[in-house]
């Protein structure tokens, strides 16, 4: 009976940590930049874009789809930096475990 206080002890503790783990890493913000920097989009640790920015240079009328990948680009760029630090940082805690919800 004691072992399993322990260990329900150990599950708890091991709880908070991630849940602490994963509101700090919503609370990041990552950046994506695409054709050379023209492009950058920020988003957050939930994959929610938070900015846009682009250079005068890169919104050229006649070529709105360059533009449109050029941003596609860019948040997929930012998305990969969100799946590889919550793998990393949430990876740690839980041994390379994966926890459905969390990542």
């Amino acid at each position: 009976m004691k072992q399993m206080n322990q260990m329900m002890k150990q599950m708890k503790k091991m709880q908070d940590q991630l849940m602490k783990a994963q509101q700090e890493l919503e609370a990041k913000e990552f950046e994506g930049t695409a054709g050379g920097g023209v492009v950058k989009v920020t988003i957050n640790g939930k994959k929610q874009l938070v900015g846009l920015q682009l250079q005068p240079d890169v919104v050229d009328p006649d070529d709105v789809e360059m533009l449109q990948d050029l941003i596609i680009a860019a948040f997929n760029e930012a998305q990969k930096q969100v799946d590889d630090a919550t793998s990393k940082d949430l990876g740690k805690l839980t041994g390379g475990l994966n926890i459905p919800g969390l990542f």
